[in-house]
């Protein structure tokens, strides 16, 4: 199943949502709104082999906690993922068993070359 994890308030997530073009048959989810469950980050997981990699440093949440990064174990990470939508790292497309994670300019172009040729 191809899957588009997104914050619905998140204008970097809503232009990406538009210059990806993203067909009807990827499932747009609002981790809002619908929170990851246990199985969907294991499919992440899968993917990835590193929380690390879907987690965001940069979450807010982070600093009110006084928690720093480079001091959560991996375990950490998968508690906090399944705690709270902010701690992932947005936006995250499943597509054709390849994941595109984050909104950098390379990540972006390589999801839309995998979507759309």
């Amino acid at each position: 199943m191809d899957i588009f994890y997104f914050l619905k308030t998140c204008d970097t997530c809503k232009r990406i949502i538009k210059t990806l073009n993203i067909p009807d048959s990827v499932s747009l989810i609002n981790i809002k709104e619908n929170p990851l469950s246990s199985e969907q980050l294991n499919a992440l997981f899968k993917s990835t082999r590193s929380y690390a990699a879907l987690f965001n440093s940069r979450a807010q949440l982070l600093r009110k906690r006084g928690l720093k990064v480079n001091e959560l174990s991996e375990e950490q990470m998968k508690g906090l993922l399944l705690e709270h939508y902010s701690f992932l790292k947005r936006p995250v497309l499943l597509y054709e068993e390849k994941l595109f994670i984050g909104n950098s300019a390379a990540t972006v172009e390589a999801a839309k070359k995998a979507i759309h040729g």
